[in-house]
C-alpha cells in the first residue's frame, strides 16, 4: 500500500490551488522517461536530481546523483571516500531536488545506508531497468562505470524515506504545496 502525506499545506502567496498529491505519487512512480538522467537524454528534458548533505563543519554540500523511487523511499549510491558519504556519517539529514514538469521537488529527510543484501538486489534491479547495470557484492554496487560524482566502486546505497516534500509548480496552474509524512 502506498505511503499517503500525514497533512498538507497550500505555501502559494497567489491562489493557485493546492498541487494534488496524486499527480506527485504518479511522475514519481512512473520515473523513466519524465525523471531520467540516461544518456542521449540531455537537453531541457533531462532532469537532475540534486543531494544536498552538511559537512561536519556545518557548511552544505550538494552534488548530482542518480535517483530512484522504489516502494515509497528514494534510492541513491555513493563511494564510501565521497564527500557525500561522509557527510551522511557525520549527519544524515539531507535533501533531494529535481526540476521537472509541471513541479519541481524538494525532499527533505534522513539517509540510512542499505546493507541488506536482498534489498541491494532489488536496488540493483531497478538501476538496472533504468540502463545502469550493477551487482551486488559485500554489501556495496560494483559496475564497470558509473557517474563522476560518485566515485569510484564500490558504491554504497542509501536510502531516503521522505519527512517532507515540497511541490513547486513551473506550468499552469502553478502553485507551492508541502507535504510531511
Amino acid at each position: 500500500m502506498a505511503r499517503e502525506p500525514s497533512d498538507q499545506q497550500n505555501l502559494d502567496g497567489y491562489d493557485a490551488p493546492v498541487i494534488a498529491w496524486p499527480n506527485v505519487r504518479r511522475l514519481l512512480d512512473e520515473g523513466t522517461p519524465q525523471i531520467t538522467q540516461a544518456p542521449g537524454s540531455g537537453g531541457p528534458d533531462r532532469h537532475t536530481w540534486w543531494l544536498a548533505t552538511v559537512r561536519p563543519d556545518g557548511r552544505p554540500h550538494v552534488m548530482p546523483v542518480g535517483v530512484l523511487w522504489v516502494d515509497d523511499a528514494f534510492y541513491f549510491n555513493a563511494g564510501p571516500g565521497t564527500r557525500k558519504a561522509r557527510n551522511l556519517v557525520h549527519d544524515r539529514h539531507c535533501v533531494l531536488t529535481v526540476a521537472t514538469h509541471p513541479f519541481d521537488l524538494v525532499v527533505e529527510g534522513l539517509a540510512v545506508h542499505v546493507s541488506d543484501e536482498s534489498k541491494l538486489a532489488r536496488i540493483a534491479e531497478k538501476y538496472a531497468e533504468a540502463g545502469w547495470t550493477p551487482t551486488v557484492r559485500n554489501g556495496a554496487l560494483y559496475a564497470e562505470f558509473s557517474a563522476p560524482a560518485a566515485g569510484p566502486p564500490p558504491w554504497d546505497v542509501y536510502e531516503m524515506t521522505p519527512a517532507t516534500i515540497f511541490a513547486l509548480g513551473t506550468a499552469e496552474p502553478f502553485g507551492a504545496t508541502r507535504w510531511h509524512f
